[in-house]
């Protein structure tokens, strides 16, 4: 189901298997993500003692899976206000839209699944928490 909620939030996906067989999961374009997928990354083998992130993008929109382990995110809008999510299974994601700082942390082997709205662009990263601020 497509969501038109540009607020930070967890989209559930559903999960078809068994703990026979195993499960699949599926993202959709436009589908139960809200946006056109331009691109998709993954991070792993982060110690769990490094916290990443500490940016902002002006545009891109993204969704966010722990296809493994568990991975904590603090979010930060303009205002201020701070919310704060946990990703430990992978029917869940979370759907950070733009101009919210994050950061990251990550268990023992967790595994990040990113679909962005677009292409890699340096210019649309904001990396300084005092700019962001400001902007």
């Amino acid at each position: 189901m497509l969501m038109n909620n540009k607020q930070p939030h967890i989209i559930e996906l559903n999960s078809i298997g068994s703990s026979d067989l195993g499960y699949i999961t599926i993202a959709e374009q436009q589908g139960n993500i809200p946006f056109e997928i331009k691109r998709i990354y993954w991070t792993y083998y982060t110690p769990n003692q490094v916290t990443r992130g500490h940016h902002a993008h002006k545009t891109l929109e993204q969704c966010i899976f722990a296809v493994s382990g568990q991975i904590e995110f603090e979010l930060i809008n303009k205002n201020g206000e701070k919310s704060k999510f946990l990703l430990d299974s992978p029917d869940q994601g979370l759907y950070i839209p733009p101009m919210h700082w994050r950061t990251i942390k990550f268990s023992h082997n967790a595994v990040l699944l990113c679909l962005a709205s677009d292409l890699y662009n340096e210019s649309d990263y904001i990396r300084n928490y005092n700019n962001f601020l400001n902007l």
